[in-house]
């Protein structure tokens, strides 16, 4: 199985029509019916279900096509790795990040890099623990960024300066906006939101055996998408500060968590990881000025 080959399959899963994949990828159709026809033979199975005018996976195709995307995007990365070796201004770094407002470090960091190294080209993912550490494990990405201790036998890291205090989001007239701080007895049977890794690890580290009493409403990975829910009154998002507008222009407020419940955050790579120069600077800067700003100095 050639990459070229899952490129091709890649692109008529993306454009759902032979035609116009044909087109994208500056090829004939015969040569791109053929190429999928000696795809399906090699696997064995069906990868895409005909329709008049458009074409759609079938449930081995959603399976190869994740699979693809994966090695089509680490072939890409070791082709630019390679590309970058003897170039001394730039090159590509690759992160998958968690939310938090703390992320605003490695954007400092990627800014004064920027500076020195003008052909720098950054690719950001964002996802949770099990997203970003299964692209990392696989080599498609240089750096994750967890809201969780990381797994020290697999990786190194970096603690940013900071950690992230968790609260309820609530709308500005909820009864429960008035109060300064949010106990586990003001949320009990409320419908709330969460991400499934905070419901999952921290909210129970925070109230205990009483987890049992709070009620999930839905799980979000995004805590802007659970905001919009907040605001259209179907619950209240437990998240970090700092991440939902809670300005005095919003409908919204946001409330700690008492007793304070509070998560690290941690810049990862692989253990033995070969960089490229320019990951390997990136590291290296970013080593320094983190120290700096756990120092108290938050400016890069």
């Amino acid at each position: 199985m050639e990459i070229r080959t899952l490129r091709y399959f890649l692109a008529i899963a993306r454009e759902e029509n032979m035609t116009k994949a044909a087109e994208t990828l500056h090829v004939t159709q015969p040569t791109l019916s053929k190429t999928l026809k000696a795809l399906e033979d090699e696997l064995g199975k069906k990868l895409f279900i005909r329709h008049s005018f458009s074409i759609s996976l079938t449930e081995e195709g959603i399976l190869l096509r994740k699979r693809a995307e994966d090695l089509v995007s680490m072939a890409d990365k070791i082709i630019g790795e390679f590309v970058s070796l003897d170039d001394i201004t730039g090159g590509d770094i690759y992160f998958g990040l968690a939310e938090s407002y703390q992320i605003r470090f490695l954007a400092q960091e990627i800014r004064h890099l920027k500076t020195m190294y003008p052909n720098l080209h950054y690719h950001i993912s964002s996802g949770d623990t099990e997203q970003v550490t299964e692209k990392l494990d696989k080599g498609v990405l240089d750096f994750a960024v967890l809201a969780e201790e990381p797994d020290t036998t697999k990786y190194h890291f970096l603690c940013f300066p900071h950690a992230d205090i968790w609260g309820l989001v609530m709308p500005h007239d909820c009864p429960l906006a008035k109060k300064q701080r949010i106990c586990v007895d003001d949320i009990i049977g409320l419908p709330l939101f969460c991400s499934e890794q905070g419901w999952r690890k921290d909210i129970p580290h925070w109230c205990g055996e009483q987890i049992d009493k709070l009620h999930l409403e839905g799980s979000f990975r995004l805590s802007y998408n659970g905001s919009l829910f907040v605001s259209e009154g179907l619950g209240y998002l437990l998240t970090f500060d700092r991440l939902i507008d809670t300005s005095p222009e919003s409908d919204l407020v946001f409330r700690p968590l008492e007793p304070k419940l509070e998560t690290k955050i941690y810049l990862i790579w692989k253990k033995y990881q070969v960089f490229t120069p320019i990951a390997e600077k990136f590291l290296q800067e970013a080593k320094r000025h983190f120290s700096q700003a756990l120092q108290g100095n938050d400016v890069i």
